[in-house]
């Protein structure tokens, strides 16, 4: 989306709500709001948390959703390496570095402020806390710019249904997650004198795990296909180099890969949707844990047959250098109009010696084979060297051969002992590839001289 239409319709977004709302606001103010959040979302690392899922995740039949939703992700530290200079003019005053880390200041270096205190209260932090990246720090600062931004237009109420729809977006906590806010609500509507009855509480609750579920909603997405294809946006998120496709190396896209991997292994498909006293319904909870589970098990022998195949191209890599782009290893991703050879255009198909044994094999070697749904300018769609190494090994010996790589990535193996525990026909033909693709470029490169000879007199002969 680009940066004009996205301010376009958050402008859009931001008006429907406040006319829902029935609160009369300038457009000069709308406007100066959709500027400080599509700022930060479309910076240059923003491949996945962008003004189009912010979009998505608020609905629209809701305003106070839509309003948390536009917020939700506004900052970003481990993905911005930084916070956006206007945004951090609204939380400078509450929060501070020390040591590295980010901090809420003490009390008494905080201002007198109410509405900063009840954020505070919604997520359960207090004056002189050290704010962790993967325990709520985002969500808390984006609240707080929420709830500075919003202050002159929301009353205390609409506004702590704001704060507590953002805090609900931490994601993949306990099972009870739900049941603490709602109990924290319960005590700032006290403390603050709000005056919001029970329903109140639970309907904004309720609210909250909406807009949670459909922040990760990817996860129970019903096609394989597109779930993958969603996460692989993440990936240069998170890992920056590989946002410049022409230079980053072997090491750079395993490391990113090996990271992705052992994230999914470790999430338990249980905590990965929020639900509240009915919210959703118990039918639709169970179906959206069944299909993140089966997301789950397709994404990680994907990636753990892809870990096997960067592996083997990085052991090979050892020969020439320590930290080798991939594009010398793999050849050139396609795009931008030219048409350099690939790898892939030296590997030969092959008869499968190794049918799949299930569903979730047949489906990861589909996708091995024919892509994940969405292209990507950073990577190729399909696998075919590790389509390649599936065929000839089977799935229970890449299982065996990912638990080795990772050995390997941690010098507990010789680039010779892991390498040496594959077949020699996968050996051979890799190896050859991987000749034949230098080859390719030297040839490239003498048939240039041969017909530019003056630019450097060079001999023709092979």
């Amino acid at each position: 989306m680009e940066n004009a239409s996205a301010y376009e319709t958050c402008i859009e977004r931001l008006e429907w709500a406040i006319q829902k709302l029935n609160l009369q606001v300038s457009s000069q103010q709308l406007a100066e709001i959709a500027e400080l959040i599509v700022q930060p979302m479309t910076g240059p690392w923003r491949f996945f948390h962008t003004p189009q899922h912010i979009f998505e995740v608020g609905g629209n039949t809701d305003p106070i959703e839509v309003l948390a939703a536009l917020y939700h992700d506004l900052v970003y530290v481990q993905v911005d390496r930084s916070i956006n200079f206007n945004v951090s003019l609204y939380i400078s005053p509450f929060t501070k570095e020390a040591n590295g880390h980010l901090v809420i200041r003490n009390q008494a270096e905080l201002p007198q402020d109410d509405i900063f205190a009840m954020v505070m209260a919604v997520f359960g932090f207090t004056p002189g806390q050290q704010l962790i990246p993967t325990a709520g720090q985002n969500e808390f600062l984006s609240a707080v710019v929420a709830a500075k931004t919003l202050e002159s237009i929301l009353s205390p109420v609409k506004l702590i249904q704001v704060i507590a729809c953002i805090e609900a977006t931490i994601p993949f906590r306990s099972v009870d997650a739900g049941e603490l806010l709602y109990q924290r609500l319960q005590a700032a509507n006290q403390d603050f004198s709000l005056g919001m009855g029970e329903g109140e509480i639970i309907a904004t609750v309720h609210r909250g795990v909406r807009i949670a579920n459909r922040d990760i909603g990817n996860f129970a997405h019903p096609s394989a296909a597109h779930f993958l294809a969603n996460t692989w946006n993440l990936l240069p998120e998170t890992n920056h180099n590989l946002a410049a496709r022409d230079s980053y190396t072997v090491c750079d896209y395993r490391g990113a890969l090996q990271k992705m991997e052992g994230f999914l292994n470790f999430l338990q498909p249980e905590l990965i949707f929020r639900s509240f006293r009915g919210e959703p319904d118990g039918e639709t909870c169970q179906l959206l844990v069944a299909r993140a589970r089966r997301n789950l098990e397709i994404a990680r022998l994907y990636l753990g047959s892809k870990l096997v195949s960067i592996a083997f191209v990085e052991a090979i890599s050892f020969a020439i250098g320590l930290d080798v782009p991939i594009t010398i290893m793999m050849g050139e991703l396609p795009g931008r109009g030219y048409n350099f050879v690939q790898l892939v255009s030296f590997l030969p198909e092959i008869e499968n010696q190794f049918p799949p044994q299930n569903e979730i094999e047949r489906e990861v070697l589909n996708l091995l084979e024919n892509g994940r749904a969405q292209r990507s300018d950073r990577d190729l769609d399909n696998s075919p060297l590790a389509t390649l190494i599936v065929k000839t090994i089977g799935f229970d010996a890449v299982r065996e051969q990912c638990d080795r790589a990772k050995a390997f990535f941690q010098g507990q193996l010789t680039t010779e002992d892991f390498v040496a525990h594959f077949p020699a026909s996968v050996k051979e033909i890799v190896i050859n590839a991987v000749l034949k693709l230098f080859e390719s470029r030297s040839e490239a490169v003498r048939k240039y001289y041969c017909i530019h000879p003056d630019v450097l007199k060079v001999s023709c002969q092979p």
